[in-house]
């Protein structure tokens, strides 16, 4: 059973940083790719980054280019997630997931339907 547990939320202040961790328990994190969605209040979850299990792609929402990186440790079973220039419309629950690619050579899902284990999600509040 994988298990995915997200740590790092909070409150923070528009253009603020703050830094999400996902720590993953069982399998072979090493050959998973690894993702991050987010759901606003009353809005749909979405895509946010996502990374291949080598680390040699990543894939990012538009709104989040060049603000957001995408990292993982295979060594230590944890992905994160460096947040920069937070805006208010960035406040969501955010969920890492796992996606049992088994070391793919496709390039990292960016759809939900993709990712076969969720964690609880971590609460992101960004305020003016």
């Amino acid at each position: 059973q994988v298990q995915l547990v997200e740590s790092g939320g909070g409150l923070v202040q528009i253009g603020d940083s703050k830094r999400l961790s996902c720590e993953v328990s069982g399998g072979t994190f090493s050959s998973y790719n690894m993702g991050w969605f987010r759901q606003a209040p009353g809005k749909e979850r979405e895509f946010v980054a996502t990374i291949r299990w080598s680390g040699s792609v990543t894939r990012y929402v538009d709104s989040v280019k060049g603000r957001f990186t995408i990292s993982r440790d295979n060594a230590k079973n944890t992905v994160d997630l460096q947040m920069n220039t937070l805006k208010t419309e960035d406040t969501a629950v955010y969920f890492c997931a796992a996606d049992l690619s088994y070391y793919s050579s496709s390039d990292p899902p960016m759809n939900a339907h993709d990712y076969e284990y969720w964690g609880q999600g971590t609460q992101v509040n960004v305020s003016s």
